[in-house]
């Protein structure tokens, strides 16, 4: 287990190296003065240079991208005022002048726009993407699977064909495309009937009560979100179930005398949800990853709307530090993924 983890931690060390650089001197090659926007187009000439001194902008491109990597490292040298002002430390040893070598979390600069520290931007936001993604993955999963037993169970029939159906379209229909129609049409032209509405976020600020929770404006983002890895898990658990139940080992469970419930659902499925896991964990990571556009239409306050907002303010800082972020949440999830395969099947060796 121990080398399992080290391994597979080791790997994904690499793949946010890799991310790391990419989104470095993607950014570094865009348009735009990270100064001005910073400061604004009024700025004079002194200030600019002194905050293009304070960002580094000043030095050698791989200079700089040592410092990102430096803020970034776990570990790092800042100056000791830069570390009270911006980091969440721990002082492991004194170095020369007024550096400090500190064990800290990751340093993600701060905003162009509100100065505020990314990584508080970020953390503020996650809740809300959290919550949205666990809401369309519970519903993906439980319908997903539902319907894909079903549709094994019924092979050939109706409810077989609808089940495929209707998994064709929603595999075919991008989220922002759904996420418009279930927006007007549940939203505004059935509001009424529904109680829905078209945007909102986790909490609406009432006059008189302040900060109230709304669970209704989760419904139709967390639908949105959730209909293409319902699509998929349902066609992955139909085929995986029909593999399955022609298997000898359920004709033995028959011929023992355990009823077709006991069979379906504590035999079959559990050896048929493989696949599926593979399925749920890949997309949990992709949706709260994903969840950009969703969150955009409906006005969710999560890190995707927050991400788009940013792009529109070239706002970079808080940009890099969320792709970052969510590549951290894909590396972390594949590996719980790989673990939780030898738990659903002890078949399977770590």
């Amino acid at each position: 287990m121990l080398r399992f983890l080290l391994r597979k931690t080791g790997y994904g060390l690499l793949v946010l190296l890799g991310v790391v650089v990419l989104v470095f001197f993607l950014f570094n090659v865009l348009p735009g003065d990270p100064a001005r926007l910073t400061l604004g187009q009024r700025a004079d000439v002194s200030s600019l240079e002194n905050v293009r001194k304070e960002l580094h902008l000043d030095q050698p491109v791989g200079v700089q991208f040592l410092l990102y990597i430096n803020d970034l490292s776990p570990i790092g040298v800042h100056p000791l005022t830069e570390a009270r002002e911006n980091l969440h430390y721990v002082t492991l040893a004194p170095l020369s002048g007024e550096k400090v070598l500190v064990l800290k979390t990751p340093y993600l600069r701060r905003s162009y726009q509100g100065k505020k520290p990314v990584w508080e931007i970020l953390t503020e936001a996650l809740p809300g993407t959290l919550l949205l993604a666990v809401a369309a993955m519970l519903f993906a999963t439980v319908a997903g699977i539902a319907l894909g037993v079903l549709s094994a169970v019924k092979q050939n029939t109706w409810m077989d064909t609808s089940a495929v159906f209707a998994s064709v379209i929603g595999i075919s229909a991008p989220s922002f495309f759904a996420g418009i129609v279930l927006a007007y049409l549940l939203g505004f032209v059935f509001s009424s009937y529904t109680g829905l509405h078209m945007t909102g976020s986790l909490f609406d600020i009432d006059p008189f009560r302040g900060r109230v929770l709304n669970l209704r404006n989760l419904v139709l983002p967390a639908l949105t979100l959730g209909i293409r890895p319902l699509a998929i898990i349902v066609q992955l658990t139909r085929s995986a179930m029909l593999d399955v139940l022609h298997q000898d080992f359920i004709r033995t469970a028959y011929a023992k005398g355990l009823s077709r419930r006991v069979v379906i659902w504590r035999h079959a499925l559990r050896n048929a949800l493989n696949p599926v896991i593979t399925a749920i964990t890949g997309w949990f990571a992709e949706l709260l990853a994903g969840a950009f556009f969703v969150e955009y239409i409906f006005g969710w306050k999560g890190i995707g709307k927050v991400t788009v907002d940013a792009l529109d303010k070239f706002d970079f800082p808080v940009v890099m530090g969320a792709i970052l972020f969510t590549a951290g949440i894909f590396v972390l999830v594949n590996i719980l993924a790989d673990m939780l395969y030898a738990v659903v099947d002890p078949r399977i060796k770590l």
